[in-house]
């Protein structure tokens, strides 16, 4: 017999570092991202938060902070540059731009939240229950889903305003009303989704009741990413907010708005940019915020139920 002859040992693969996606994410191990791009997404997201307290705590405290009447006017101080007297500069009246910010961002807020509020609760129910049972149900509500949403949002929202009036909380149920498609078929995708997945039709087999599945199984799973579409969507409605008090048709003056702050601003371009230059970073900053803290929240919902 002869010597055993000896196979050679497979040539070694050399492995590179794992191509990432367009968001910096590893296809292959969902959620994954580098440290250095974690770490700066983490720091950003804390910076929106940041921002966003700022604003909800200036909402809600804004008669008591120490800030002088947001219509109170000055005419010897107007078009006033930022100083220690004002430390945002007045406006075209000489009123505070200070606080008037302050207590615009009670406006901005209260319509947003609202709106958002009023469009989860109903959309998101009938979303639910539309994906869920299928059937005529789902056919008549996304028939009429589809019939609201082919009416340009904006025309139909100034119908309303110029037929139930102006006023903080009519404009909020308004734009609340208006919600609830968008909301209906966020819901109703999310749900067709979820009502397939091993736990639901686990629970199914076990004998659990519609109920049950649609408010212990179901629920759960579809509230968390509409929760983070609402938030994308407040910066769409603060937007859409300072649109109509731009156009004068939002709560009615002397009341404090962004857009309205804006819409002052504009005539004083040339000599004062920052009347309208200061309502237009806050506006921006909220939005960018809401925008960057809903795409994470997004994401980290999305990893959640990819993992399950």
């Amino acid at each position: 017999m002869g010597e055993p002859r000896l196979e050679p040992d497979p040539p070694l693969i050399e492995v590179g570092p794992a191509e990432l996606d367009d968001d910096g994410l590893d296809p292959l191990r969902p959620g994954t991202a580098p440290p250095a791009r974690r770490r700066r997404q983490g720091v950003l997201f804390w910076l929106a938060v940041g921002w966003l307290g700022v604003v909800v705590f200036c909402a809600l405290f804004a008669d008591v902070l120490p800030v002088p009447d947001p219509n109170g006017q000055n005419i010897s101080d107007r078009l006033a540059t930022p100083s220690a007297d004002y430390p945002l500069g007045t406006d075209g009246l000489g009123r505070d731009s200070m606080a008037r910010l302050v207590h615009g961002a009670r406006v901005s807020l209260t319509v947003s939240l609202t709106a958002v509020v009023v469009g989860m609760s109903v959309g998101g129910t009938l979303g639910m229950v539309a994906g869920f049972t299928r059937g005529l149900f789902d056919t008549v509500l996304m028939s009429v889903i589809n019939i609201i949403l082919a009416f340009p949002g904006l025309v139909l929202l100034l119908v309303l305003l110029a037929y139930v009036g102006q006023s903080l909380s009519v404009i909020s149920l308004v734009i609340g009303f208006l919600s609830i498609p968008v909301y209906t078929r966020v819901a109703r995708a999310n749900t067709l989704a979820v009502a397939q997945r091993e736990f639901v039709l686990a629970a199914h087999t076990m004998g659990a009741t519609k109920l049950r599945l649609l408010f212990r199984e179901i629920a759960p799973n579809v509230v968390l990413p509409v929760m983070a579409f609402g938030l994308v969507a407040m910066g769409v409605i603060i937007v859409l907010e300072g649109t109509l008090a731009f156009l004068g048709l939002s709560v009615e003056a002397p009341a404090a708005t962004w857009g309205g702050m804006i819409a002052e601003g504009k005539r004083h371009l040339h000599s004062s940019p920052h009347v309208a230059l200061i309502p237009s970073a806050a506006m921006f900053l909220t939005v960018l915020s809401l925008n960057f803290a809903g795409d994470i929240l997004r994401r980290r919902f999305d990893v959640r139920e990819a993992n399950l």
